[in-house]
């Protein structure tokens, strides 16, 4: 089962139905993982993950139609909390980036160990942010460049600070509740407070941001 005694809840997003059997196939056997939906395209995935409210998106970036970023585009307007894990079979940073940017958890190629992919489900389930080390580099400078440096770090409280040395280090809310001896809701509202304060759009940047002002890890 999951850290919290729950069975992951994941929808498929693929444009090659052979893909998805594939992916169903393996997670099937996973004890803690359960496929609950499948999508053909980035409007139908962005449907059926309001529809079924998963825990996790398995999604692909380029799809006929909608694609995977414009489609992580589209939950992030509807803030629909499911963690987005990109499957590609696409490795330039063009095409990760954007994704990234628009709001996924992390990314995983489609060759990756079926083992290795039940690990990063359950990792971006429980919060965490998987970035491979040129992809990160890449995004770090581009957050240099856009917002400003160190100044608006100034903006921050003392415990805000904190919880973003734990964002960083790719703790998620329960995990940084424990640490810090807070409620998970109080934690949320810092996680708020910091990405406002930062000019930031989610977790993944606020982690970069981070690491780039030696804030953690």
């Amino acid at each position: 089962m999951a850290g919290d005694g729950r069975v992951i809840r994941v929808v498929l997003v693929d444009d090659h139905q052979v893909v998805r059997r594939g992916l169903r196939t393996f997670l099937e056997v996973q004890d803690d993982i359960e496929v609950v939906g499948e999508a053909a395209d980035g409007a139908e995935g962005v449907e059926r993950t309001e529809e079924l409210r998963p825990d996790v998106v398995l999604m692909d970036v380029k799809m006929p139609g909608t694609d995977g970023i414009e489609a992580l585009r589209r939950l992030r307007e509807l803030e629909n909390p499911a963690r987005v894990l990109i499957v590609t079979s696409f490795t330039e940073q063009r095409t990760v980036i954007p994704a990234l940017r628009a709001g996924a958890a992390g990314y995983v190629y489609k060759d990756v160990d079926p083992d290795a992919l039940a690990g990063a489900i359950r990792s971006v389930h429980a919060g965490h942010v998987l970035l491979q080390p040129e992809v990160a580099g890449a995004l770090l400078s581009q957050e240099e460049a856009g917002h400003g440096g160190q100044g608006r770090g100034n903006a921050l409280t003392e415990r805000e600070r904190e919880v973003l040395a734990l964002i960083a280090d790719g703790r998620s809310n329960r995990e940084i509740a424990r640490a810090l001896v807070l409620s998970e809701k109080t934690v949320k509202t810092h996680v708020s407070n910091i990405l406002m304060k930062l000019d930031l759009a989610d977790r993944t940047q606020a982690a970069l941001w981070a690491v780039r002002h030696g804030i953690g890890a």
